[in-house]
């Protein structure tokens, strides 16, 4: 069984524990997100990515993300869209739109739950950080489950 990259051993541990930041305070330091942004370019400049347009429309959804949480005045947190710009700029734009389906759909799954048993309301906000990190847990177990398969 083909094991995990150190890298992205090094994204989940950052990944977890902004997660628990994030329930916990409920706001995440921004420079840890700028620190995670400027990792992102150098772990692909080290890399020699041969696709930027990957990593530019990774980016791209990244932004569009800050825009959203520009005009929701912060419906999505400015901190949960840069670490959707972050992770744009690590996995580039196809892998990051997979951990994203997956945590919007977790999300989705979380909040129907909570609303049904009456553990929150329809005003309350949820924080993200865990469901992108489980999306990004996901998304990784689904890429070395594809690469036995294809073996």
């Amino acid at each position: 069984m083909k094991m995990w990259k150190i890298s992205q051993i090094i994204c989940m541990g950052i990944l977890l524990v902004m997660a628990i930041i994030d329930i916990r305070f409920r706001k995440v330091p921004v420079w840890l997100l700028i620190l995670g942004g400027i990792t992102g370019i150098l772990y692909q400049w080290m890399q020699g990515s041969n696709d930027l347009w990957l990593e530019a429309g990774g980016a791209g959804v990244g932004i569009v993300f800050l825009l959203l949480s520009k005009f929701t005045k912060e419906g999505i947190g400015y901190g949960d869209s840069l670490a959707i710009l972050d992770l744009g700029i690590y996995l580039g734009f196809w892998d990051l739109l997979l951990v994203l389906g997956s945590a919007f759909l977790l999300l989705v799954v979380a909040g129907v739950f909570c609303l049904i048993r009456r553990k929150i309301s329809r005003k309350q906000a949820i924080p993200f950080y865990p469901f992108l990190a489980a999306g990004y847990l996901m998304s990784v177990l689904a890429k070395v489950q594809l690469r036995n398969v294809n073996r």
